[in-house]
């Protein structure tokens, strides 16, 4: 699909868009926690206008974008100046190299890939450490009641059920889900200002109750699932 980076971000400045966003932000900074981030470099496949790279590069990451679209590219460039790498290119093909980065991100962008279990395979080959997803989740309240119905950018993707996220994640990394939490539980009509919704919808559930979910893959010191993928935890011989 076509993107445009205003569009996009308009989202962002209604009030469930905000509201939505700093439930987001929550969510990112909690599953996140068990990753060091001083000196370590992440690489977030369809980076969109840099809106959460920004976020990444002031937790402290060596930020780098990747994102097809080259509007968006230019947007995330004005957004992020020389505080992160850009590059225009597929996520689906990546040109870097394996382990080239610590870790790998993906947020709210499966939805929109057309092979998104390639896309989660390019992030697990250039990811050294471990790779974070951040999806949609079909089975919540919001795909229920509002899909389709919003205009939003997120409504023209193809949602994942919590099982659907983890049986890629397996086939594509060789491992589990380290941690998975989520937000919004609520429909959109509840995504606003005032403690009862806050409270409801800015908590943290597990990833199958809420609209917006993330799951962290660890690959260090891990048991792979699949023995193709055992390179990553056998020592090296002498």
């Amino acid at each position: 699909m076509d993107w445009d980076p205003e569009r996009y971000e308009q989202w962002f400045d209604t009030a469930e868009g905000r509201f939505a966003l700093d439930c987001e932000t929550r969510l990112l900074q909690s599953v996140l926690a068990g990753w060091p981030r001083r000196g370590h470099k992440l690489l977030e496949l369809g980076c969109g206008t840099g809106l959460i790279l920004e976020m990444l590069y002031q937790m402290g990451f060596d930020v780098t974008g990747l994102d097809n679209s080259p509007e968006m590219i230019m947007a995330a460039r004005r957004r992020l100046g020389n505080r992160a790498e850009l590059h225009l290119g597929n996520g689906e093909l990546t040109p870097y190299a394996d382990n080239e980065f610590d870790y790998a991100l993906i947020w709210a962008t499966l939805e929109f890939s057309d092979d998104p279990a390639a896309m989660l395979t390019e992030a697990a080959r250039v990811a050294e450490k471990g790779v974070l997803v951040g999806f949609l989740n079909k089975h919540s309240l919001y795909y229920a009641m509002n899909v389709r119905n919003t205009g939003s950018t997120l409504d023209a993707g193809t949602w994942h059920t919590w099982c659907e996220i983890q049986d890629m994640i397996k086939r594509a990394t060789g491992f589990r889900p380290t941690t998975a939490q989520s937000v919004l539980p609520g429909p959109l009509q509840t995504w606003k200002a005032g403690r009862l919704a806050q409270c409801v919808n800015c908590g943290l559930y597990p990833p199958f109750v809420g609209a917006f979910g993330a799951a962290r893959v660890d690959f260090v010191n891990m048991k792979p699932l699949n023995p193709l993928f055992a390179w990553r935890t056998e020592p090296e011989m002498g």
